[in-house]
């Protein structure tokens, strides 16, 4: 039973999509140009799963043979190919212009000038015409429908870098010692050109002496730059393409002027044209993307895969079904949802408007203002990417470029993600209990034991995730995969599932289970091998121990559910499927695509929608991915020019230098950076930007690696609902049908436990589960003079620092709070989480009069943290007096909901 949301404000599946390319400025396509579009990214989605599964060797199988390798490539090739199909997509998703930004308006004065200036009939007027005409014929897209000749054409430009480095290794390879410029140049490539090379070259461009592999990296290059551009906004493309300019001019900075210590070597385009674009060390294809294409974008599709199976759906209705009837259950109820939806989507907006679609009309419905309904999805939404085990990937990412084991990364996220969450469920408590916001009835709401019956499926594959990682220690590129497997094999079984095949089915399953296991243990080889080789067509192996054989089996177990699934949708397409509730998109697109071929009966037949599940799963993770990929790729040029020209040190000391080597100043400026670069960006390339310019300086300033790298993280999800850019709440705005400023004031305030949580784990790594540089054991717990000061005094501190601070934000406990009361508040929430802020302030202060001290240490850190507590305690008791007083209906109805 789903949630009656009775709701005029409910969004269908395409109003859901149609909301999500408005605020990601992405076209909507039509006819044939979509089904282009879908089978680029299909093929996208496919190339990737075939590398996760089967590495770099794209093999085939002969009769006679057996497998050979077709054709293998080497990191760098693949790389390429994994950057090209995002840029394809980008160029294709994305419009060049739409006719309103700040250049296009200013162009867009010349015709009217040149009319009034020489009239409608002079010929210059009509010259001037048929140009714009032209140029917006070729470039401009305002209704974010049509792809246009620009587009083929860059489409067609991005191709040529990918196959000059797919067809030419051994030149690249030559490329290492002789440098770009000590290659063929392009009439050696292709003679055919020479006639044209030479006419360029005798008109005074040189092009006959420049190499072709030079050429195809600079057109990469600017080819990233300008689907970043497009997918992702000017400024990140400024930031961009400065590093790439300051590679070049970097050393023309004057040494003896304040920013001396940011001079850099000479070097030149060539040299820079090679680290940027030929190398996986440094550059465009270096760690960033190798990380998206070996795990980054298979979580994506892992994410996209459970969202189309109908888990988001069911995550929604069993938190309804669990908090809706409570005071604010319906914004509970999208605390809990959106966080676990958030975690698996990593993109803040996609989750704000899918889940949103759901929980923002419940819970305007329940009494929530609009804004405010919108400001707890979009918080929640992007806070999901803080909630382990998943991350949105960034958990993966820290695991790559720093070498932290996994454990030790989600053991460290857990305390402070959950202490998030609790101020998020605080806070539209004490909103709800303002707004004498009650429940939804408990007849409205689904069954708990009903819905949990129904769908407890939808948790195995986040379990098996878990053990592929913790317990198995799977690589992450490994473990993405299975997990992906199995999603698409129990979204088969449950298609094929019903009352008359559970028997069947099942039982099918366990026995080939069982022969593969035999197989392995007396062949050495699955079913298929023994076969072969009782054939004569190949050899038998070395058979297998029986628990090895087990274990074989079973990671073939998720291929055989998918492949006996299949077999019985075959024969018996047209069975009922009572547990298959795919997501709307899903069985739109089967609708469509069956109408399209004349076969409308299609879309009710399970094996059609299974069908429909992958291609739609495989469409949707690669057009999320797109923006992912193409962030990466820009977002590894600003790493590659500070390992290339050595100027890690040097800006690591002029960031010291600006920070006057006060921590304080430089957790306050790393933050404020992460807001900024943040801002209207993906979270992955935010936490590579920033982390490869501030990991050094926080290290300096001896923050743990953890904590830093939490830090970046903790505070670039922030960029999603602060103002002016506030993606996610504009989004949740769009859903609620919000004022957009209001509902991002809100989220931000909603969010600010963003700040203050991380503040406090970089002062107290306890918080981390950390003791120095390792994950504190038995032996740490035991050890009372350590445990309790540096970890489990911290953590109630954060915790109920975080409650504070939801009153403060609310300005609602058992009765209204007045504005000296929040001080109040705000200040006991400052002291229970980070003490450490006044204890530096006192400490700088003391610096000016000659006075050292070191003041944070646990005898000052400990007091403040009573002092904290008994403020908290002594407002809490004096509020709860007055609520419970003749005043408190006045109170109440004084206080609209929403007001936070």
């Amino acid at each position: 039973m789903s949630v009656d949301t009775r709701d005029t404000d409910e969004l269908s599946g395409e109003e859901q999509e149609e909301l999500l390319d408005e605020v990601e400025r992405r076209r909507s396509h039509r006819g044939a140009a979509a089904l282009v579009v879908a089978l680029i990214a299909i093929a996208f989605s496919a190339f990737q799963m075939w590398i996760a599964a089967r590495g770099n060797a794209f093999r085939g199988t002969l009769p006679l043979v057996g497998e050979i390798d077709l054709i293998s490539f080497q990191p760098l090739q693949v790389n390429t190919i994994h950057v090209t199909f995002a840029l394809v997509l980008a160029f294709l998703l994305f419009p060049a212009t739409k006719g309103d930004g700040f250049i296009a308006r200013r162009v867009a004065k010349i015709e009217p000038a040149v009319r009034r200036r020489f009239g409608p009939d002079s010929s210059l007027t009509r010259t001037v015409e048929r140009l714009g005409d032209g140029v917006r014929w070729a470039v401009v897209d305002p209704s974010l429908r049509r792809v246009t000749p620009v587009d083929v054409v860059l489409v067609f430009l991005a191709l040529l870098p990918a196959y000059y480095t797919a067809t030419q290794w051994d030149e690249l390879r030559r490329m290492a010692l002789r440098g770009a410029h000590g290659v063929r140049p392009i009439h050696e490539m292709y003679p055919v050109l020479e006639p044209l090379v030479m006419g360029i070259a005798a008109l005074g461009v040189p092009i006959d002496e420049v190499s072709y592999a030079y050429l195809m990296g600079v057109l990469g290059i600017l080819l990233v730059l300008e689907a970043t551009r497009r997918a992702l906004g000017f400024l990140l493309m400024s930031l961009v393409g400065s590093f790439i300019v300051y590679a070049r001019w970097g050393y023309l900075v004057p040494r003896d002027s304040m920013l001396g210590t940011l001079a850099i070597q000479p070097d030149t385009w060539g040299n820079i044209v090679y680290n940027l674009w030929y190398t996986t060390q440094a550059g465009i294809m270096s760690a960033p993307v190798s990380a998206s294409v070996r795990f980054i974008y298979i979580f994506i599709l892992f994410g996209a895969f459970l969202e189309m199976s109908g888990a988001g759906k069911w995550f929604i209705d069993l938190a309804y079904s669990l908090t809706g009837t409570k005071k604010g259950g319906p914004a509970k109820a999208s605390v809990v949802s959106s966080g676990f939806m958030g975690m698996i989507s990593g993109s803040s907006v996609a989750n704000t408007v899918t889940t949103g679609a759901f929980t923002i009309p419940l819970m305007k419905r329940s009494g929530y203002t609009p804004e405010f309904a919108g400001a707890v999805e979009s918080s929640t939404s992007s806070g999901g990417q803080m909630l382990p085990p998943v991350m949105g990937a960034a958990a993966f990412l820290i695991v790559e470029l720093w070498g932290i084991p996994y454990t030790t990364v989600i053991a460290a996220a857990t305390l402070p993600a959950i202490a998030f969450f609790f101020g998020m469920w605080v806070m539209v408590h004490f909103e709800a209990i303002r707004g004498g916001i009650g429940g939804l009835p408990r007849a409205e709401l689904p069954n708990p034991r009903s819905t949990l019956r129904t769908g407890w499926f939808y948790l195995i594959p986040i379990v098996l995730l878990l053990y592929f990682l913790v317990i198995a220690r799977f690589s992450i590129n490994r473990a993405g995969w299975f997990t992906l497997v199995s999603i698409v094999a129990l979204i088969a079984v449950i298609a094929a599932y019903n009352e008359a095949t559970r028997v069947p089915l099942l039982g099918s399953i366990a026995a080939l289970f069982a022969l593969q296991a035999t197989a392995y243990a007396t062949a050495g080889g699955g079913i298929v091998d023994a076969a072969r080789a009782a054939v004569g067509l190949g050899a038998t192996g070395d058979p297998y121990s029986l628990g090895a054989a087990t274990l074989a089996a079973v990671s073939d177990l998720g291929t055989i559910a998918i492949l006996v699934s299949l077999a019985f949708l075959l024969v018996r397409p047209d069975r009922d499927a009572p547990l298959l509730d795919l997501h709307d998109s899903v069985d739109g697109t089967a609708e469509r695509s069956a109408e399209a071929i004349g076969r409308s009966g299609l879309s009710q037949n399970n094996a059609y929608r299974f069908g429909s599940f992958i291609v739609k799963s495989m469409d949707a993770g690669a057009r999320t991915a797109t923006t992912v990929v193409v962030a990466v790729a820009a977002a590894g040029i600003v790493p590659g020019v500070i390992s290339v020209s050595g100027l890690g040190p040097n800006l690591a000391a002029f960031i010291n230098t600006v920070s006057g080597d006060s921590t304080l100043l430089l957790l306050v400026l790393t933050g404020v950076a992460a807001i900024i670069f943040g801002m209207g960006m993906p979270t992955t390339a935010m936490y590579i930007i920033l982390a490869a310019m501030l990991t050094s300086p926080m290290d300096d300033a001896g923050i743990l690696l953890i904590a830093s790298q939490l830090y970046i993280l903790y505070f670039g999800l922030m960029a999603d609902v602060t103002p002016p850019v506030a993606v996610a709440a504009f989004a949740a705005a769009g859903v609620a049908k919000a004022e957009e400023l209001k509902t991002a004031v809100t989220a931000f305030l909603l969010s600010l436990n963003k700040i203050l949580v991380p503040l406090a784990f970089v002062f107290s790594p306890g918080i981390l589960l950390h003791r120095g540089e390792e994950l504190i054991g038995l032996a740490d717990v035991t050890d009372v003079g350590f445990f309790v000061p540096y970890v489990a005094i911290p953590v109630v501190g954060m915790f109920l620092g975080v409650y504070a601070m939801g009153v403060t934000i609310i300005g609602y406990q058992y009765s209204k709070v007045s504005s000296v009361e929040r001080s109040g508040y705000a200040i006991a929430s400052m002291l229970l989480m980070v003490p450490e802020v006044p204890l530096i302030f006192v400490e700088v202060i003391l610096g000016l009069f000659g006075i050292p001290a070191a003041l944070t240490i646990f005898t000052l850190t400990g007091s403040l943290r009573f002092v904290g507590l008994v403020l908290l305690v002594s407002l809490s008791y004096r509020n709860r007096s007055l609520g419970q007083g003749p005043e408190t209906g006045s109170d109440v109805a004084a206080s609209a909901p929403g007001d936070a």
